[in-house]
């Protein structure tokens, strides 16, 4: 991954010259930046370097890949270094047509291609002469087609997930260039949880206790034996679910309770009411579990119902969130992310997948709340705040849209959009003045009013500590009216923050 031909290219102007013609990657183009803002979803670093005449733009990532980004929306990873990228540029001037050629397209059906695109491009430009100057002059080796669509094809494969390229003012995420199959998300997530699997049917009892006494790999291999599951499990199977009852109720708990009662034994009775009984919310997650002295049948019946509901043997049956949850609990961050970011992108893009199921006319904003809080669990307050304009913009009441609107306002403020927020709550205000039903009718009693007034508190905080003074002393004049506005239990602290605000802002009251 070097990037000695760049170096070449950018003393020899004649080299310049024949890389910007006829091999699209033209130095001077650099100067003009892409078509937009961009940036990384990783928040990595990008380096313009050229660009072509269709307005494409090549970039230099950290790791020193050379990132291709087409002025349509797409964008991808050409080479694993910038070498590496002019070899494939050079000698594959029709590039752009083999984005979704693979070695598995066998070398016969690559060799045509290539010569059927050359010969079109050579009716109106030189190619040969020109590639094998450029080739000598840039050190670069004399590879075939074929391997040269391996190399661009293995550089493609790595744009998910740490290349993944943003527009920089919507965020959205731009396509890839190609359309080569990628494994499923549960593929990655689960390798740790097969592993672990294979070395505790193994007998390892090191691995063992160090498997169950893990909260994040006794989930996964929870997940592996869910779609992996065998007659000689069943103790393995108790082990987890005793120590997995450590982190009180949880989604691998209940996964782990059927896991065992599938097998029909009904001398787990015992430990799967013991298992219930640890907490209160293990006790109402695991309701109805047969009673101690059920027969295995019964106990295999109850398994069943909930497996049949809840889990099942094949991971992609499972919801999007499980696998983003564990990738994000393991550190594959980006993976979680990208996956997210195309979730939401999809939802943007096409706000009838939120139908709610048997009444095509009205939407379900839920899924968009999930998102915004996986997003900020991840500590990418911008997604977030994504997903929230939306949830806040489809909300049907005037409770729901103003605690909609608070939760925008926080992420605007927690980004550095001070007036956008200061925005966002007159229009939360507004809805206060103008409700248009009666779901607010107590508001002044409720959470709903002192976290409002909270919010605006903060705002105004914000406010003053950038120097915004004007705005500073509105949001305080709206906090206050709102703070007075407000009775009973809730107003408890209140007159204290108001009064610590004020004090700490000075002059602006």
């Amino acid at each position: 991954m070097t990037d000695h031909a760049l170096r070449l290219l950018r003393q020899h102007r004649h080299l310049a010259e024949l890389a910007a013609f006829p091999f699209g990657f033209d130095l001077d183009r650099a100067a003009h930046g892409h078509v937009e803002a961009v940036r990384l979803a990783s928040g990595g670093p990008l380096e313009v370097l050229a660009g072509d005449d269709t307005g494409g733009t090549y970039f230099l990532c950290a790791d020193g890949s050379m990132l291709y980004a087409d002025s349509e929306g797409s964008a991808g990873i050409i080479g694993t270094g910038v070498d590496e990228a002019l070899e494939i540029m050079i000698g594959l001037p029709g590039w752009h047509d083999y984005l979704d050629l693979s070695p598995a397209d066998g070398e016969e059906a690559i060799l045509a291609c290539v010569a059927e695109t050359e010969d079109g491009i050579r009716e109106y430009a030189g190619i040969d002469a020109e590639r094998a100057e450029l080739r000598a002059a840039l050190g670069l080796p004399e590879r075939s087609p074929v391997e040269l669509i391996a190399l661009l094809h293995r550089a493609l494969l790595r744009t998910e997930p740490d290349h993944v390229l943003l527009n920089a003012d919507e965020g959205m995420a731009y396509e890839l260039l190609d359309g080569h199959p990628r494994p499923p998300l549960w593929e990655p997530v689960l390798e740790r949880g097969r592993a672990d699997l294979a070395l505790l049917r193994a007998g390892d009892a090191a691995a063992r206790e160090a498997v169950a006494g893990d909260p994040v790999r006794r989930r996964l291999v929870l997940r592996a034996a869910q779609f992996d599951r065998s007659d000689g499990d069943l103790g393995l199977l108790r082990e987890l679910l005793r120590r997995e009852a450590e982190s009180s109720m949880s989604d691998e708990l209940r996964l782990a309770a059927v896991l065992v009662g599938l097998h029909g034994d009904p001398a787990d009775l015992p430990l799967l009411h013991a298992v219930r009984d640890t907490d209160f919310d293990t006790h109402c997650g695991l309701g109805g579990i047969p009673e101690p002295d059920a027969d295995g049948a019964e106990l295999r019946r109850w398994a069943e119902e909930l497996d049949e509901c809840l889990f099942g043997t094949d991971p992609s049956d499972e919801p999007t969130g499980t696998w983003t949850d564990l990738a994000a609990a393991q550190g594959l961050t980006e993976l979680a992310r990208v996956t997210l970011i195309r979730q939401l992108d999809a939802l943007v893009m096409n706000q009838s997948m939120l139908r709610r199921p048997g009444s095509p006319t009205t939407l379900d904003p839920a899924p968009l709340s999930s998102l915004a809080y996986d997003f900020e669990e991840l500590g990418d307050l911008e997604q977030a705040l994504r997903a929230r304009r939306l949830y806040a913009a489809l909300q049907e009441t005037a409770w729901d849209r103003i605690s909609a609107l608070r939760d925008q306002a926080r992420l605007e403020r927690s980004t550095g959009r001070l007036v956008p927020a200061a925005r966002t709550l007159a229009v939360l205000r507004s809805v206060l003045d103008a409700p248009g039903d009666d779901s607010l009718a107590h508001w002044q009693e409720a959470n709903l009013g002192r976290f409002t007034a909270q919010e605006h508190y903060a705002l105004v905080l914000a406010l003053a500590a950038a120097d915004l003074t004007e705005e500073a002393r509105s949001v305080l004049a709206a906090a206050d009216a709102i703070r007075g506005e407000l009775r009973g239990p809730i107003m408890r602290g209140l007159d204290d923050l108001a009064a610590e605000v004020v004090e700490r802002i000075g002059g602006v009251s």
